[in-house]
């Protein structure tokens, strides 16, 4: 790290799981650290008491904004706003402020990473490159916004020999020396307008992904995507592109039902697991940045590895998950969809009646993008949480709009309730978690309790019946 970052103290504002590891890391590196957060919750204690043990300074409920003004460098958790007052104290000084992936980087500096961004699909997309690394036989792990800090990956003995890194927008802004093997860019489409003032402002964060752009990058872009080849046209170095649609780098042969790479045959659309031509476009992403990647990872051994990889990718929770189907209802789990863009793509997947579960927090989108969507398929939409009357106002005049408030449980007693035998239930809520729930995972999970509770209380019934019946 530069000699200037150390020559004083270190300040990492926000302790959930990637400051605790920032944290950690600049401990042991020798460095003094203050760390805090504004919140007092006991879930935090445990946080506190282990970097305690590292000999981190911690306040917790509070900022010392005077004491953050005179830090040598500040370390933001993504979840901090950029106006936040302990950032805003230390722009208004001229303090550097960088994110904890940068921190990891500059600490692993001979890692091999392929960095994901983008505004739908990127984590499916991380999860699946580290898989495809890991086929071919290498030590890879997914990292990042995925939900594994890169900081905790510098905490291990061994480091990987390759990390398939999630970055978000956030992230890439307080990231100034990310410079990948492979740049991957999924999709965009309006988000977060409830941190950033414009489109353009998000869309600005994005393209820091390409700031230390050579001749010698490799970028992988969706050429189905305007606004993505749009953004990536000016970055120096190899640019390829996967499409859904026609002939690309890679693509799919609809002729043959063929996913190809690089003119190379790797799969059959019907050995992929994966539902949606959304996960098709991951997938081909996926693969054609881990080939791109190595000239080794283009041997005949390494493509047969990379197509095993392909069609054993089971896909991830919370993302388009079939949770159970009950009395020939279907209930799917899509809590990972916290925009209305990606409520659009789980919408295009559905075949079934649907009664679709929207709402949660609000995130500055209107819900009227998902019309089309609704009309083809949704027979009724479910709307809760603090987006509720934003949901009813958008929604009213196209669809049903039953407006629920903020418990859960309700939410999934009315889906029961107007779902009939042949119909799907789909939680994809287009919003944040965060009025109702620590975050969407947890969101997800209490969905598949609660489906499961009512599934084995159906079964309950039945063998009830069959008993009564002896």
């Amino acid at each position: 790290m530069p000699a200037g970052w150390l020559n004083g103290e270190i300040a990492v504002v926000g302790l959930a799981r990637s400051g605790r590891a920032v944290s950690t890391l600049l401990a042991r590196t020798g460095a003094e650290v203050y760390a805090s957060d504004a919140g007092n919750d006991k879930s935090l204690d445990a946080t506190a008491a282990a970097l305690r043990e590292e000999k981190v300074d911690v306040q917790l409920g509070a900022h010392d904004l005077e004491r953050i003004g005179r830090a040598s460098l500040v370390v933001a958790s993504p979840g901090v706003p950029p106006d936040a007052p302990p950032l805003a104290a230390a722009r208004s000084r001229g303090i550097e402020v960088v994110s904890e992936v940068e921190i990891a980087l500059r600490m692993l500096p001979n890692l091999h990473y392929i960095a994901i961004t983008g505004t739908n699909g990127k984590t499916t997309t991380t999860a699946l490159t580290a898989h495809l690394l890991s086929s071919i036989g290498l030590r890879a792990v997914a990292a990042g916004n995925i939900g594994v800090p890169l900081a905790e990956i510098a905490l291990r003995p061994t480091p990987p020999e390759w990390v398939a890194l999630e970055i978000s927008s956030f992230q890439l802004h307080d990231t100034p020396s990310i410079a990948p093997r492979v740049g991957v860019l999924t999709n965009l489409s309006a988000n977060h307008l409830d941190r950033y003032a414009t489109i353009e402002q998000y869309y600005g964060d994005k393209a820091l992904l390409f700031r230390n752009a050579t001749a010698a990058s490799n970028w992988v872009t969706n050429g189905d995507d305007v606004a993505v080849e749009a953004l990536a046209e000016a970055a120096a170095g190899i640019h390829c592109r996967f499409s859904v649609r026609g002939r690309s780098d890679a693509w799919v042969d609809h002729s043959r039902g063929m996913l190809e790479v690089l003119g190379e045959p790797l799969l059959s659309r019907s050995d992929l697991r994966l539902i949606g031509d959304h996960n098709v476009a991951n997938a081909l992403a996926s693969a054609l940045a881990v080939v791109l990647a190595s000239e080794a990872h283009r041997t005949p051994n390494a493509l047969g590895a990379v197509s095993r990889g392909l069609r054993t990718f089971q896909g991830l929770e919370h993302r388009i998950e079939n949770v159970a189907e009950v009395s020939g209802v279907l209930w799917i789990n899509d809590s990972k969809s916290t925009n209305v863009a990606s409520t659009i793509v789980a919408l295009r997947g559905m075949t079934r009646p649907t009664v679709l579960l929207l709402g949660g927090r609000h995130k500055g989108e209107p819900y009227t993008a998902l019309i089309d969507e609704i009309r083809r398929t949704v027979k009724v939409v479910l709307a809760f949480g603090e987006a509720a009357p934003i949901i009813e106002g958008d929604l009213g005049s196209v669809v049903p709009v039953e407006r629920l408030g903020s418990s859960f449980t309700d939410v999934v007693a009315a889906a029961r309730r107007v779902a009939t035998r042949g119909d799907v239930v789909l939680l994809s809520p287009a919003c944040s978690s965060y009025d109702m729930f620590e975050n969407y995972e947890q969101r997800g999970r209490e969905f598949k309790r609660l489906v499961g509770r009512a599934g084995n209380s159906k079964r309950k019934s039945a063998s009830t019946k069959r008993e009564t019946k002896r």
